[in-house]
Formats: structure tokens, sequence, C-alpha cells
């Protein structure tokens, strides 16, 4: 009999320690299943948050490229004016024809309007 009680004694004992071993380790995964949560939560939302800055930054990239590139051209244009403003030849049909200046003995030769 005493072995019988002994073995249920020992068996108590044993069933308490288990039963606290179960509830540690459910313990422990719902901790770290909430950890896990968060962490997506806010992984999530970082994320998100990203693409819409990437997405504005994009958007005004390439208005910056617009823009760039129109002011390259004018850029381009007046580069080319500079250069025709050296030759002699094109200042003179400047003033011949904006300023109405003629070389001298020189006729101007106006349309008749009918």
């Amino acid at each position: 009999m005493k072995s019988s009680s002994g073995r249920s004694v020992q068996n108590s004992k044993q069933a308490g320690p288990q039963k606290k071993k179960v509830t540690g380790a459910r313990r422990r995964i719902m901790l770290w299943l909430a950890f896990m949560i968060c962490f997506t939560g806010w992984a999530g939302y970082t994320f998100f948050n990203q693409s819409t800055q990437m997405a504005d930054k994009s958007a005004k990239l390439q208005e910056i490229k617009v823009t760039q590139t129109k002011t390259e051209q004018a850029l381009e244009e007046l580069k080319q004016e500079v250069g025709r403003l050296q030759d002699p030849e094109y200042i003179g049909q400047i003033a011949r024809k904006k300023y109405g200046m003629y070389l001298p003995g020189e006729t101007p030769i106006y349309p008749v309007d009918e």
C-alpha cells in the first residue's frame, strides 16, 4: 500500500510540473504571437507609408525632369541666337526689319497694298 500511495503522491507531484510546463509554453507562444502581430502591423504600416512617399517623390521627379527638358531646349535656342548674333549679316537683317535702318546708298523697297 505504501508503494501504491507513494506512486499516487509521485504522480500528483509529476502532474503539477507538467501542467505548469504546458501553461508556460502556451504563455510563451501567446507572447511570441502577440509580438509577431505587432511587428507585422508596424512593418505593414511603414511599408504603405513609404510607398505613398515614394509615389509623391516620383511624381515630383517627373515634373522636375519635364521642367529640366524645357529649360535645356530654351538654353539651346538661346545659344543658337547668340551664335547668329555674331554674324554681321544677321545683325544687318535685324536692323532692316525691326528698326528700318539701311546701309548708305541702299534704297528700301516697300510693297504696295492694293
